[in-house]
Order: structure tokens, then C-alpha cells, then sequence
């Protein structure tokens, strides 16, 4: 027998088996990983979207509906509704954001608007 240095077929295939096992968990967790930060990423856009849009409410003149203000390029993609519900006697208003984005409803936000 020779001494030789080296793999042997059967040990390359064994690690290149291994490799692939390792390679599917890693890149199985990176597309989990990427969901998680888009979804991420779509809940706080529309939370800032609604809060902009509330803020834009409590600064017009106290009416009976109120349409949403223009978005920035940054909100493309998002919709704003806005639902008013009067309260005692009309002089208080219960003000809800609904935010969109891509046709599906991401958040809300409830506000009150004093006459």
C-alpha cells in the first residue's frame, strides 16, 4: 500500500452533501428574513402615513368630512381613507386613518377633533 495524501470520492461527496444541507437552511432563513423586513417596512411607512395624515386633520377647520392630504413620493403604493363619526351633539368628532398599501389595509389610526 502507498501512502497517499488526498480525498477519497466518497468523503467529497459526503462533504459536498453536507454543504448543500447547510446552504438550503441559510438561504431558506435569508427569504424569511427578507419577508419579516418588507412587512416590516410596510407597517411603519403606513404608521408614519397615518400619523401625518392625522396631524393634517387636526390642523384644517373643523367640518363634517375631510379628504386626505397628499403623499409624498416615499408613500407610493398607500392609500389614505378618512372616517368621521360625530360625537355629542357635533361638537366632537371620532377621526379614523385607515392606511392601504397594495389594496390590503396595514393600519389605523383613531383620533378626536374638538369643535
Amino acid at each position: 500500500m502507498r501512502n497517499e495524501k488526498g480525498f477519497s470520492l466518497l468523503e467529497v461527496l459526503i462533504a459536498l452533501a453536507v454543504l448543500a444541507i447547510i446552504s438550503v437552511g441559510v438561504f431558506g432563513s435569508l427569504s424569511t428574513t427578507s419577508k419579516v423586513v418588507l412587512n416590516t417596512d410596510v407597517r411603519e411607512t403606513a404608521k408614519n402615513l397615518a400619523e401625518k395624515q392625522m396631524e393634517y386633520i387636526k390642523g384644517l377647520p373643523f367640518t363634517s368630512s375631510y379628504s386626505p392630504a397628499t403623499a409624498g413620493s416615499e408613500y407610493n403604493g398607500y392609500t389614505a381613507t378618512i372616517d368621521v363619526a360625530p360625537l355629542e351633539d357635533n361638537y366632537i368628532q371620532k377621526i379614523v386613518v385607515s392606511i392601504s398599501w397594495s389594496g390590503r389595509q396595514v393600519t389605523s389610526l383613531e383620533g378626536y377633533k374638538v369643535k
